[in-house]
């Protein structure tokens, strides 16, 4: 990760929420947007990479048959376990990325929020190569990401969406762009080339 260690441990040594998640209203507009725009009503197994104090984990739990959630700091994997307590399907682990990507499971839905531009290019491809390899076909990838530059951040969420658009293997089916941030729906297609079309929800629900 370009982003040093030290930037994510800087940032929750005095608060629990540094970005307060769960008080902004940009923050609950954006996840309630965010969990509108996946294909799927349910999902069988989900993986959500830094997951921070875990306030799009919880909206996430009620979607899934089972969530890995993971971040890189203890404080915050300590809060994201507190929303989930009692939710057996919901798992929150200490990982770091991409060496610790969970390579033994397959999953239906990766939800990349907020974390592709603290990797370079370079890093966020070997990322982006892990969750689509992990992926089942016709399974759901999708990344939101704040546009504007932040100092510390290795590439705007703009640059990081483009490399993302790069990616073989990913077909895109949904996007909603404001000021503020991207957000776009992603399907891993079954076959090279395959129509965007055939990913949609309508064609899921045998509708066309």
């Amino acid at each position: 990760m370009s982003t040093p260690a030290q930037y994510f441990a800087e940032m929750y040594r005095d608060s629990d929420d540094p970005w307060r998640l769960a008080e902004r209203w940009y923050e609950r507009r954006k996840y309630a947007l965010t969990m509108a725009a996946l294909p799927r009503e349910r999902y069988r197994d989900a993986f959500e990479p830094a997951c921070s104090v875990g306030v799009l984990t919880r909206l996430l739990a009620d979607r899934c048959d089972r969530l890995l959630s993971c971040d890189r700091v203890p404080r915050a994997v300590d809060a994201a376990r507190r929303r989930v307590a009692g939710l057996a399907h919901a798992t929150v682990e200490q990982r770091v990325l991409p060496a610790q990507w969970p390579t033994d499971r397959r999953f239906d839905l990766v939800v990349l929020s907020e974390m592709l531009y603290y990797f370079s290019p370079d890093e966020e491809r070997t990322l982006l190569d892990q969750a689509t390899a992990s992926l089942e076909p016709q399974g759901t990838l999708v990344a939101v990401h704040w546009r504007h530059p932040v100092d510390d951040h290795a590439q705007t969420g703009d640059e990081a969406h483009r490399v993302l658009r790069s990616v073989p293997g990913l077909a895109r089916v949904a996007a909603h762009e404001e000021p503020d941030f991207l957000l776009e729906v992603f399907a891993r297609s079954s076959r090279p080339g395959a129509d965007p079309r055939s990913l949609s929800v309508a064609a899921l629900e045998g509708l066309v």
